[in-house]
């Protein structure tokens, strides 16, 4: 297996478990989406606009332009079905852009800025990696917070993503 391969693969693997997410969460009333938790002020959906935010910073980056960001966070939280949408489109956008990288640019190292100003520099394909681990570890929060509610998050595994949607690559 080259990184190229898993990279396209993680980047599917994200649009799958979040498509899986999003649809889930969609059969709830909106005011458990919204119900405030210890540590988590703006409930389940201030989670997905976290991730939202963050992939679209890392975005920026890799295109080489301003985000507009000041945090990892937006100041006005997205509804529900508003990052619903917009998170498909930027999965779609890293898959397509992972698509157009190979080993070579993948190992490229690409200098940014952090939001808080500081400075950074990662290779591609480390950047790429970060998304893909970032947007998991927040699933497993919404996850954790729909078990808490008394509901079933959905199969989200890698294992099954591969099973049931084995990418062409």
């Amino acid at each position: 297996m080259t990184a190229t391969r898993n990279i396209r693969m993680l980047t599917r693997y994200t649009a799958w478990a979040n498509s899986r997410l999003y649809s889930a969460l969609s059969e709830l009333p909106v005011a458990l989406l919204l119900e405030a938790r210890p540590g988590r002020p703006n409930g389940m959906n201030g989670i997905l606009s976290h991730s939202y935010a963050v992939d679209l910073i890392w975005k920026a980056h890799f295109e080489g332009k301003g985000h507009g960001l000041s945090s990892r966070n937006f100041e006005v939280i997205p509804s529900f079905d508003e990052l619903r949408l917009a998170q498909r489109q930027v999965d779609e956008w890293y898959i397509a852009y992972a698509d157009e990288q190979g080993e070579e640019s993948l190992e490229q190292v690409m200098s940014f800025k952090f939001v808080d100003g500081g400075s950074g520099s990662m290779s591609r394909g480390d950047m790429l990696l970060h998304i893909v681990n970032h947007k998991t570890y927040h699933r497993g929060y919404v996850a954790d917070m729909l078990y808490e509610s008394g509901n079933r998050p959905p199969t989200m595994d890698l294992p099954v993503f591969l099973r049931d949607e084995p990418p062409d690559l």
